[in-house]
């Protein structure tokens, strides 16, 4: 399905200016770097990853991280675990705001340098704690991961994209030192529909969006994934929310509804809310992106 066919290309936005300094510092940092921990949100764990994820981590170790657990189904949940393990991969879910998956995640990370050290014991040397760098796309869930995994908090984190500015290293344990990266987005998207999707999660940092037309495609997408997957979301989550059913409506026509219905024919601020509501989860657990196949 694409929700695009109904938008004009390039209406998203984003600067590159510091995503492209960030990228430079990053892989400045990934020499000294053992392990590559990839952090994924949940509600779109196809769309959050980097295609640049592959160069960078060569032939070091990678732990692949889902964030935000409690925005999928436990049907969902399941579908992508089985997906990523036909790929090859074992994905670690995680809820790093209630700090939910997060000891299986340190003991991953530091399972991959205990290799390290040997190598390093068998050259004569002494072993050192695992270097690991977190890396994903803004807001995430990295600089949630890293205070969880510390058990403190000591790197900014907010339920907004692009906090993070600069790499830091943190010492989690004997065993295992972080770096928190910036937050990095491809600096040229051409796939508009995943633009879209980034943009209705707030994954993308510093961008400049219509919010109308943003939560038309929301509306767009919900709507497709009750018809191709009801098993697998909530039963009617606008209607539940608003008492305002969508199905027969497109997204353009439905946010017109919504704004005569709620909000005095305020189209913009029916567009700000509904995004509002389906980030904070008060829509219920809905996760955007479907397993391929």
């Amino acid at each position: 399905m694409t929700i695009t066919q109904n938008y004009k290309l390039n209406q998203i936005q984003w600067y590159p200016g510091h995503i492209a300094k960030a990228e430079k510092n990053l892989k400045e940092q990934l020499k000294r770097v053992d392990v590559v921990l990839e952090v994924r949100d949940g509600r779109i764990p196809l769309t959050t990853h980097h295609p640049q994820i592959k160069e960078w981590v060569g032939s070091k170790e990678r732990v692949l991280v889902i964030n935000r657990i409690d925005m999928m189904t436990p049907q969902m949940r399941s579908l992508w675990q089985d997906w990523f393990k036909s790929q090859g991969e074992v994905p670690y879910f995680t809820n790093a705001q209630h700090g939910k998956g997060i000891a299986a995640v340190a003991q991953a990370a530091q399972a991959a340098g205990v290799a390290l050290n040997q190598r390093r014991r068998d050259r004569g040397m002494l072993p050192r704690p695992v270097r690991a760098v977190v890396i994903g796309f803004p807001n995430v869930g990295k600089s949630a991961l890293i205070n969880r995994l510390l058990g403190k908090r000591v790197v900014e984190s907010a339920a907004r994209a692009g906090v993070t500015r600069q790499l830091r290293w943190v010492r989690i344990s004997e065993q295992l030192q972080l770096l928190d990266a910036p937050g990095v987005i491809p600096t040229r998207l051409e796939d508009q529909e995943a633009a879209l999707k980034l943009a209705i999660c707030d994954d993308i940092g510093e961008a400049s969006y219509d919010n109308q037309l943003v939560a038309a495609a929301l509306v767009d997408l919900l709507n497709y994934l009750e018809a191709v997957a009801p098993d697998l979301l909530p039963k009617k989550p606008l209607v539940n929310r608003y008492e305002l059913d969508a199905i027969s409506d497109s997204g353009d026509a439905y946010l017109q509804a919504l704004a005569e219905h709620r909000y005095k024919g305020d189209v913009e601020r029916a567009a700000r809310q509904l995004l509002t509501d389906f980030r904070k989860g008060l829509l219920g657990e809905i996760t955007l992106d479907l397993p391929p196949n």
